[in-house]
């Protein structure tokens, strides 16, 4: 099936199985290897994309759900002034080491900013609970969000 969607603000045309995971559309046809496997069942959030603004875990979305919208990886991320806002809070409060985990936890951070530009310690744990860390631990990451929220000045 012809399936056609904007990935990271560029069209993108491909005929594939509707069925195919997201997640394995993006990594093997698509070369996107900012997006990573960890557990394949929504529960780390290593594949963690925005989908028409959303964040959601791409092995469990269907590619041929994408039709039409719009996805963005942490690649397509990378090139805004949020990301870099959030990358340098990351970067002073030690948030990252071995960087599996980091696309997902910035992405849900920037998702959970949007929405609350000023978030409570709670609000931020919440936010980032479906993204597994084994390297960093939590605090350091929420912190890295918490300098962020308090150094924008900006809209999200």
């Amino acid at each position: 099936m012809k399936i056609e969607f904007q990935l990271d603000g560029n069209p993108v045309q491909l005929n594939t199985d509707p069925m195919r995971r997201l997640l394995d559309v993006l990594r093997d046809d698509l070369d996107k290897a900012c997006v990573k496997e960890g557990c394949g069942e929504g529960e780390c959030g290593a594949c963690a994309v925005l989908f028409n603004g959303a964040l959601v875990n791409s092995c469990c979305v269907a590619v041929g759900a994408v039709a039409g919208s719009q996805v963005l990886t942490i690649d397509g991320f990378a090139k805004t002034d949020q990301y870099r806002a959030i990358e340098q809070a990351f970067q002073e409060a030690g948030a990252v080491q071995c960087g599996f985990c980091t696309p997902g936890m910035v992405l849900a951070a920037y998702t959970l900013l949007t929405h609350n530009p000023n978030p409570t310690e709670d609000q931020i744990r919440e936010a980032i609970a479906g993204n597994l860390c084994r390297c960093t631990g939590y605090s350091m990451i929420v912190d890295g969000i918490r300098l962020a929220a308090e150094r924008r000045t900006a809209p999200w």
